[in-house]
């Protein structure tokens, strides 16, 4: 179970996410808001990579976890359920920039005709949590990268994901992850080198990941599986 402040007990730390989502699948769905705490920050940091936008990637995170939970009796167990997930993640912020894109030409917003009709809002911004000089560079330098090299930098530097599993994210080749990333590392030059492993980084505090558990929670308990 997850105690009061938010945090796991022993029991549930010992559950893997296959676990908890064979329970999610019989029944108990009180066990997603694991499934959120444990990948708030990592999806977060990830969205941001591909949308420089915190308030956006937020109301992404809530669409994709939907998803994910709405589409869990398709998982397959013998896969990484985070790689899983992150992918979820990492395609509807494609497709997000897709319909932008189209939505300037035609006035449409897609974030209003999206799953969300009442996304949470969040009035701290991502510099404001990142207080300290150095990481306010660290992070305006990562955000300045290129699209497609930040998220991979993201991916694989911040989020120390191996390359197989940042190519089945991404659906790269092995050769175009190892390439972006070391592009990314150049671009970013020696400013980054002793820096970008610290822990408050792009951030994503816990108040925040508390009101994500709320806002996703709220909708998952209206919403049968299997």
């Amino acid at each position: 179970m997850i105690r009061l402040d938010g945090q796991e007990d022993i029991a549930t730390k010992s559950l893997d996410d296959s676990e908890i989502a064979k329970k999610i699948l019989e029944g108990e769905k009180d066990l997603y808001a694991l499934i959120i705490r444990r990948y708030n920050q990592r999806l977060f940091r990830i969205g941001l990579s591909i949308i420089n936008d915190e308030s956006v990637i937020e109301e992404i995170m809530q669409i994709a976890y939907i998803k994910a939970y709405e589409n869990l009796e398709k998982f397959r167990f013998e896969a990484r359920f985070s790689t899983w997930l992150i992918k979820i993640l990492v395609n509807e912020s494609l497709l997000y920039l897709k319909r932008k894109e189209l939505g300037y030409k035609r006035g449409i917003n897609y974030l209003e005709t999206d799953i969300l009709q009442s996304p949470v809002e969040y009035n701290t911004p991502l510099k404001e949590m990142l207080n300290s000089e150095l990481r306010t560079i660290l992070e305006s330098s990562i955000k300045a990268l290129p699209e497609k090299y930040r998220t991979v930098f993201i991916v694989r530097v911040i989020e120390n994901m191996s390359v197989a599993e940042t190519m089945e994210c991404l659906e790269l080749t092995e050769a175009s992850v190892k390439i972006r990333l070391n592009r990314a590392k150049i671009m970013l030059r020696n400013k980054l080198n002793n820096y970008v492993q610290s822990e408050e980084v792009m951030k994503f505090y816990k108040p925040r990941c508390d009101k994500m558990v709320d806002a996703v929670m709220k909708r998952i308990l209206q919403v049968n599986i299997g």
